[in-house]
């Protein structure tokens, strides 16, 4: 079971759903109360209880989304359930705020009602949901109230009779690259998490069938030619068979119409640097501060990095900032204690090189501060760092029309950071 109760409130409950009943209203009562406890000690935790009943919650802008159960409840689900309504009221309302569930309320409850029945999670596709939950809640039409077919179908998130005069699929392989690298130099660890994002604007009821450079596939039919990768933690959509899947690591499936996530994997491997920092930092004591940022591309020089951004700390009482570029420009940013120099285009194989220099009205604090680590951010397009490829990808449909797939790559950084000695 996921939960018993949904409410969404700022400091007072703004809406609430109750879905089975046996966990009493006037419990949200004691949810902010234990909040601030936690905060003031803290120690935040997403899981809170008072007696037997339980609050999962999650906070959107200025918005707490709380989930109550007195049951063993799958946590996972439950929150899976929370993010999945902030995207379905996103995707309705723009934004998620106190206004837009104010001036929403009947679209809201329609829409609480049809995520979630009973406990359990349901239509939870908001392109499914906007066929028959329109914003236009005042008017009610005969017509309109019959239930679509995709909410009974097999196949509930597509909807049939789609129409295009071009049939085209574009497949987005998208890697981010999470790295630590210490003071040393060294790689502490590193991993690699890929989605597969497709645009799908075909006609009818397609099948699709993707094949990717998958080692466990190439092993399976005996092939052993060229480069493979090895996916962990795969993830599908629901269109994807996974029986299928598992008996011949076929990726087959029937989209959905538009924009939507096919997949995600985990690559866990050794990688290499794209883009290596090295820093010096020199301290005058009692009045300046100079820091000295190299960067170079460790990337195939045809390759390009788009809108690179390595974010420097500095201390937090420095001042009077002056930069020197061998390219890009670069900036203070006090309110985060970053001089942040941004690169537009970087070519593979370049190094670049920046120089600041900060007024210092005091050191006796450096001792107290920590050493927050370099960070960089950047996107290198045409590029996977794991060398995943799309193989081919076939598309069945009975009318037989012919459609184009088009495939696109894009490293980008993840979670990338690179401690110094400052």
């Amino acid at each position: 079971k996921s939960c018993q109760a949904l409410m969404i409130f700022l400091h007072l409950v703004l809406i609430c759903r109750n879905y089975k009943g046996d966990v009493d209203m006037a419990e949200i009562d004691h949810f902010l109360p234990l909040l601030m406890t936690q905060e003031e000690e803290g120690l935040t935790c997403p899981i809170m209880s008072h007696g037997n009943v339980h609050f999962l919650w999650i906070k959107h802008t200025n918005l707490y989304l709380v989930a109550t159960t007195n049951k063993n409840s799958n946590a996972s689900l439950v929150y899976a359930f929370l993010y999945k309504v902030v995207e379905v009221f996103t995707e309705y309302f723009t934004e998620l705020e106190e206004e837009s569930i104010q001036d929403n309320f009947v679209v809201v409850y329609e829409l609480l009602d049809e995520l979630m029945d009973f406990g359990f999670p349901q239509t939870t596709d908001s392109k499914i949901l906007q066929e028959y939950i329109t914003q236009e809640g005042t008017k009610l039409e005969v017509a309109k109230t019959k239930v679509p077919t995709t909410v009974t179908n097999a196949v509930s998130w597509r909807s049939e009779g789609i129409k295009y005069k071009k049939n085209e699929v574009f497949i987005d392989v998208i890697e981010s690259i999470n790295l630590l690298v210490n003071a040393n130099g060294s790689v502490m660890s590193s991993d690699i998490v890929g989605t597969v994002k497709l645009k799908t604007m075909l006609s009818g009821m397609p099948e699709l069938r993707l094949g990717l450079n998958d080692r466990a596939l190439f092993a399976l039919t005996g092939r052993d030619k060229g480069k493979t990768v090895t996916m962990e933690d795969v993830k599908f959509h629901q269109c994807v068979r996974l029986s299928r899947f598992e008996s011949d690591r076929t990726i087959s499936f029937i989209p959905p119409d538009g924009e939507s996530e096919l997949m995600s994997y985990r690559i866990n491997t050794h990688v290499k640097p794209l883009i290596w920092i090295e820093s010096v930092i020199e301290k005058f004591s009692h009045s300046r501060v100079e820091i000295m940022v190299k960067a170079k591309g460790q990337f195939k020089k045809q390759s390009v990095a788009n809108n690179v951004e390595v974010r420097v700390p500095v201390p937090s009482d420095a001042d009077s900032p002056k930069f020197k570029t061998s390219t890009g420009h670069a900036k203070y940013v006090p309110e985060k204690n970053l001089a942040v120099w941004t690169i537009k285009s970087f070519p593979g194989g370049k190094e670049f090189l920046m120089r600041a220099s900060f007024g210092l009205p005091s050191v006796e604090n450096d001792e107290m501060e920590g050493k927050p680590p370099i960070t960089v951010n950047f996107e290198i397009p045409y590029f996977t760092v794991s060398g995943i490829q799309v193989r081919y990808m076939k598309i069945i449909e009975k009318s037989g029309y012919q459609a184009l797939p088009w495939v696109r790559y894009i490293t980008q950084s993840g979670d990338y950071q690179l401690r110094s000695n400052f």
